[in-house]
C-alpha cells in the first residue's frame, strides 16, 4: 500500500467506532479522533473492558454445575478521551452495524 492510500485509509477511520485490543488483553471501544506517526491512537467517548481475574473464573468454575461452560461478564468503565500507545496495540477492529455493512456491500 503506497503512502497516499495509507493516509486515505486512516482518514476514513476518523469518526468511526473502533475496538482496540492491547497487549495486556484490555479492550478500548471509542470514536477515533486521530493518530500519529508512532501509531498512537486517540479515542473519544471510550469504554475500557477487562477480562475477569483468574481467581473469579476459578471460583465460578468450581461452583458451576455446567460442564465446561461458564459465563462471566467483562468489567468495564467509562474513560472518555484516551491515548492508546501504538506500541501496545495488538488488534484494531472497526465496529459497524449491519446497515452500514450493507451500504458498503459486505453483506
Amino acid at each position: 500500500m503506497n503512502n497516499s492510500a495509507a493516509v486515505s485509509y486512516l482518514e476514513s477511520l476518523i469518526g468511526k467506532q473502533l475496538r482496540i485490543t492491547t497487549t495486556d488483553t484490555r479492550m478500548f471501544v471509542g470514536t477515533m479522533k486521530c493518530t500519529d506517526h508512532e501509531r498512537n491512537i486517540i479515542l473519544a467517548l471510550t469504554h475500557e473492558y477487562r477480562h475477569p481475574p483468574a481467581a473469579s473464573v476459578a471460583a465460578v468454575a468450581t461452583t458451576s454445575s455446567s460442564m465446561g461452560n461458564i459465563k462471566l461478564d467483562m468489567t468495564s468503565r467509562f474513560l472518555g478521551l484516551v491515548v492508546v500507545p501504538g506500541q501496545y496495540i495488538t488488534r484494531i477492529e472497526v465496529e459497524e452495524y449491519p446497515a452500514q455493512e450493507q451500504q458498503r456491500g459486505i453483506i
